[in-house]
């Protein structure tokens, strides 16, 4: 690959991207544009660029409300079984066959726009896409996320002209053929969630009763909460509580219950205890004021705490495609960056995963330390030097 140093940016750039359903596959490529976008503008130059997704996934909602142009093909997805047999059922055979007008309708929008790279980040609306563009003969790029390729992601890899991966681990996974294409970028990290002040999110949440003494510990299960981290979170309060500060992100829908469970508490913990819904633009200030986070494992909130070298204890989601989450919190754990609680989680085996961490600030330095060696906070940069040099080849 051209070092992007020597490359001479455009004075104009098409980019189309394809991929989407959740957040882990939108919200990468939404920094990689955007990335692209400051880049170019820097030198003068401007971005065209064009969403493919799906009207049900989340990219319908983040592409039109950042100005992004966003078409829609006909996709199918696979529901996924331990039984092959399972797997062949009349709803995988039905989306299944809506797969070639998917493709037809992409071929059409990429032979139409003509773009000089197509940026592929997974999710079923990803195959079509990733199809056209090798039929139309234009550069592909896949990005993955997670340590393992994604099912889109390795149905695409024999077409890319490059494939970027989130790490090192992920090269030997690759089937051999493709092992040349890869580039490891990291998974791209909104940059805003780089700039937090610990003071900001005390003074924005009122975080006047927490004993800055004492280690803070932020739960998260994402947007809507995670109901098996708030029980077991719950389950062991009391002692959380005694030996540190907790903010605890739990969904819209269960702060009740939850207010109700702790209001039993003695006024002195309840004062370390601050229970949310939702975290929205205070994020990266939560984060930045947070010692341990124990949280899910997708491959977006490893992007962010190894960024940041946050220590983190790992509840991965059971039922995630491939079970990439355990993957996912496996791969840190092994490289003593964090602790992950497969299999059955109770309050006893958190309390366990959490005793020596919140007590001890050297292995939390060490965790940390740990995880920032696996951090790429440049991810996004590097993303753009691959579109870039895949544009040129």
């Amino acid at each position: 690959m051209k070092s992007a140093d020597r490359l001479r940016l455009p004075s104009s750039f098409r980019l189309i991207v394809t991929g989407g359903g959740t957040g882990g596959h939108t919200y990468p490529a939404l920094t990689a544009i955007r990335t692209l976008q400051a880049r170019l503008a820097a030198d003068g130059g401007t971005l065209d660029v064009l969403w493919i997704g799906t009207a049900e996934g989340l990219e319908a909602r983040i592409a039109p409300a950042e100005g992004i142009g966003f078409v829609t093909v006909a996709t199918g997805k696979i529901r996924r079984a331990a039984n092959p047999l399972k797997m062949v059922s009349s709803a995988n055979m039905k989306d299944m066959a809506r797969v070639p007008l998917g493709v037809a309708q992409a071929r059409k929008i990429v032979a139409d726009f003509r773009p000089d790279v197509v940026l592929a980040t997974g999710g079923y609306v990803a195959v079509p896409a990733g199809l056209a563009a090798r039929m139309c003969r234009r550069p592909l790029v896949l990005h993955e996320q997670t340590v393992r390729l994604g099912l889109a992601n390795r149905k695409l890899a024999g077409f890319a002209t490059r494939v970027a991966v989130s790490s090192e681990s992920t090269v030997p996974l690759l089937p051999e053929s493709v092992r040349s294409l890869a580039v490891v970028t990291g998974n791209p990290v909104r940059p805003d969630v780089l700039t937090g002040h610990a003071d900001k999110a005390v003074q924005a949440l009122g975080l006047t009763g927490f004993d800055r003494r004492l280690p803070t510990l932020y739960v998260t299960g994402g947007a809507q909460g995670a109901q098996q981290i708030n029980d077991i979170v719950a389950d062991a309060l009391p002692w959380l509580l005694q030996r540190a500060n907790v903010i605890h992100q739990c969904g819209p829908g269960n702060v009740e219950s939850l207010s109700e469970h702790a209001a039993g508490l003695p006024d002195a913990l309840c004062e370390r205890y601050y229970l949310t819904g939702f975290v929205g633009s205070e994020l990266p200030d939560v984060l930045a004021l947070a010692d341990v986070v124990v949280s899910r494992s997708g491959a977006g909130t490893l992007a962010e705490l190894t960024a940041l070298g946050k220590p983190a204890v790992f509840v991965p989601l059971a039922s995630s495609a491939g079970n990439e989450q355990a993957h996912n919190a496996r791969h840190l754990e092994e490289a003593g960056a964090a602790v992950a609680l497969l299999g059955d989680v109770s309050a006893e085996r958190l309390q366990n995963a959490l005793g020596s961490l919140l007590a001890d600030p050297g292995r939390r330095a060490a965790m940390a330390r740990a995880a920032r060696a696996h951090g790429r906070p440049d991810a996004a940069e590097r993303l753009v030097d691959v579109l870039l040099s895949a544009a040129s080849i």
